[in-house]
């Protein structure tokens, strides 16, 4: 392989005019940033509120949240992104599709509610198995007290549920942190989107995808060390 190496190339101007190629590198890691940050919000919020209608007695909510699950995990992430994108506004009246297509970030916009929608069938699997591990004397317990469905949930089964399913939990942060990069496809500038770009700027390729690979595995030993510190907070006593 006849490939010449340069580790300098970083610290060069983009031809962007603004900044170097580490500049332009730094910036899609902030987009990533931000983009897994709100998509998780999103994701953990609703994918609770799923998980725990699968639990509920009601046949209704079972079934609702079924449906949920089985559609947005079957179907790729990328024809979701897609379909969010350039589907969606044509489908709505012309005035919304309009408006949705000029927001400013309209890709970023996109990216986090099809993440998060996404990522909630998982989460929501999550929570449902968390809350079907608990013996079922705690349920009970909550209805001994007094307490009505909705508060036995809020404080009974889903803090405890949520100490259980803590470790698999950061495994789906992290795949939706690296499923952010699903999103160079509808035009977000994020990580992965910055090194194709640097890549065919200036013909660097290994050193622009070393620097990408890099910084996703910084992010996620950040992301790793934060969870195994939580772990070790909020563990159930005696089963560490």
């Amino acid at each position: 392989m006849n490939y010449t190496w340069n580790w300098g190339i970083f610290f060069e101007p983009s031809p962007e005019g603004a900044g170097t190629y580490a500049d332009m590198l730094l910036s899609g890691l902030l987009w990533t940033i931000l983009t897994a940050l709100a998509s998780w919000a999103i994701a953990f919020c609703l994918g609770s509120i799923i998980g725990v209608m699968r639990t509920l007695p009601s046949k209704a909510a079972r079934g609702f949240g079924t449906a949920y699950v089985e559609l947005f995990r079957n179907v790729p992430l990328l024809v979701q992104m897609f379909l969010w994108y350039f589907v969606l506004p044509e489908l709505l009246p012309a005035a919304a599709g309009a408006y949705i297509k000029q927001l400013p970030n309209a890709p970023f916009y996109t990216a986090v509610i099809c993440l998060g929608f996404f990522t909630a069938a998982r989460v929501a699997e999550q929570v449902r198995a968390g809350i079907e591990a608990l013996p079922r004397g705690q349920r009970l317990a909550g209805t001994a007290m007094g307490f009505t469905v909705a508060q036995t949930y809020r404080y009974v089964l889903l803090p405890n549920a949520y100490r259980i399913i803590l470790p698999p939990m950061t495994s789906e942060f992290l795949n939706n942190l690296k499923n952010t990069s699903v999103a160079l496809t509808i035009g977000l500038l994020e990580l992965t989107a910055r090194a194709r770009s640097m890549q065919e700027f200036s013909f660097q390729v290994f050193e622009a995808f070393t620097a990408a690979t890099l910084l996703y595995v910084m992010i996620n030993v950040v992301v790793i060390v934060a969870a195994t510190l939580l772990e070790r907070r909020l563990a159930i006593p005696g089963q560490r």
